[in-house]
């Protein structure tokens, strides 16, 4: 830790220092600020330190931010920021190739910032499902998470309306991208909101709140249509004003995924509910007498008021239990079965009959089929 602080500080160092050099070089030649400005622009070395400058500059925001808002970043937390950014800086390039004609620093500039922003918005969104997982939220937690989506969502907002009015006034140009960008994220803003008060809700009853699961399935479905249908108006207009944007075809796919996800988990769990419903008996006094009465998933005994339901597993747990379980997946908690492919009466098997048994046969006797047996 201490030897990455330390270059970190090095290349921050050297970098201020060589900004500084090409800034005092600048007003040594020219004597004047305009012309400095003038003839740094005009320097190809010159430009290529202030941009080596402003990049370690939003680093340095970077970790700022990161400090301010999360504080220690999670293993977890990391990983899929790394993953994720792979993924956007290869979408950037392929924007960079779609744009060639209008790339200047300003549009550099633009991208940086939307790629800056869209970590935190991966941040955010881990650390609030986090709160599922984590028995203990403090305050300082609930008051980042809040300062965080506040920000956010008024940036996106913002860059949404510069976007627009600059379509208004000036055409069709790059900012239409980046008006569709922000409204993506906006969008992505309101779902970690949704996911944040429903999970606020449940922290703040005693007993786990059954219809949370219900709330947080149809706010998937919800923002995964909204993200499809953005992205296909996006991809429309764009072949229409400038060409085909490839950039866009990876999150659009996952997008149309995630979505097809959401629907198939709210037709899957409803199924699976009604199934539970009307076709799983009524666990008994007697068949919770000879098991284990405790229902795993809270952990408190079952009793036999109608209250546990048994699977066709010959597994039992209770009825509210269970209908949280299925609206997230639709297997047995113990044996993991798949409870909508198995038939709700394949847990009662009935028992073997007992087959006739049939005269064994002496050796040097010929045998004689039953049928012709003669009774004595």
């Amino acid at each position: 830790m201490m030897g990455t602080e330390m270059r970190a500080a090095l290349i921050t160092l050297g970098s201020v220092l060589l900004t500084s050099a090409v800034i005092g070089n600048a007003y040594f030649q020219k004597k004047q600020f305009y012309p400095s400005v003038v003839y740094i622009t005009k320097s190809n070395p010159s430009m290529a330190i202030i941009y080596i400058q402003a990049f370690v500059f939003v680093l340095l925001m970077g970790k700022l931010m990161r400090k301010i808002f999360f504080g220690q970043l999670r293993t977890a937390e990391m990983e899929h920021l790394i993953e994720k950014s792979w993924y956007a800086v290869t979408e950037t390039c392929l924007a960079f190739t779609v744009f060639r004609d209008d790339l200047s620093p300003k549009f550099v500039a633009l991208f940086t910032l939307l790629l800056f922003l869209k970590c935190f918005h991966w941040l955010a969104e881990d650390r609030v499902d986090y709160m599922e997982r984590s028995p203990n939220i403090s305050l300082l937690f609930h008051i980042r998470v809040i300062s965080l989506l506040f920000l956010l969502g008024s940036l996106d907002f913002w860059f949404i309306h510069m976007a627009y009015y600059s379509t208004l006034t000036k055409g069709a140009s790059v900012q239409l991208v980046f008006g569709f960008e922000y409204a993506i994220l906006f969008a992505v803003v309101f779902n970690i909101l949704m996911k944040y008060i429903l999970h606020f809700v449940d922290l703040q009853n005693e007993n786990p709140w059954e219809d949370k699961a219900v709330y947080l399935l149809y706010t998937e479905l919800l923002m995964g249509f909204l993200k499809v249908i953005l992205y296909v108006t996006f991809i429309t207009i764009m072949m229409k004003i400038h060409t085909f944007p490839l950039f866009a075809i990876r999150p659009m796919y996952l997008s149309m995924r995630a979505f097809k996800k959401a629907l198939n988990d709210v037709i899957m769990s409803r199924r699976a509910i009604r199934n539970m419903n009307t076709l799983y008996p009524d666990a008994t006094p007697e068949e919770l007498q000879s098991v284990d009465n405790v229902c795993i998933i809270c952990r408190e005994e079952m009793t036999g008021n109608g209250s546990a339901k048994r699977l066709p597993c010959n597994h039992i747990f209770h009825v509210s239990c269970l209908r949280s379980w299925f609206q997230r997946q639709q297997t047995c908690p113990t044996c993991r079965m798949d409870v909508l492919r198995v038939a709700p009466n394949a847990g009662a098997q009935p028992p073997p009959q007992q087959q006739p048994q049939q005269p064994r046969a002496q050796p040097g006797i010929p045998q004689i089929p039953p049928q012709f047996f003669i009774p004595a």
